[in-house]
């Protein structure tokens, strides 16, 4: 005796539909992983051009006195 009481093809449905569930869940937890690590790999990028911005100010402050001293060894000969 057959103790389920839906028919074999709603038996079915609901066998395709749980795979299809459980499908979804694992797509979930691999988008949810990715998502941190491109949040990580933004945060490193982030971080990596504050300091190259910061790296272009300070060479460039460096030229600016070069420049200004230079100039100053023009008037003063």
């Amino acid at each position: 005796m057959n103790n389920s009481i839906f028919n074999p093809e709603t038996e079915q449905a609901f066998a395709a539909l749980a795979a299809r569930v459980g499908e979804l869940i694992q797509r979930c937890e691999r988008l949810t992983n990715d998502k941190h690590e491109l949040e990580q790999r933004c945060a490193q990028l982030q971080a990596e051009r504050q300091s190259l911005l910061d790296q272009n100010e300070q060479a460039r402050a460096r030229i600016d006195a070069m420049v200004a001293r230079l100039k100053g060894l023009e008037q003063n000969p």
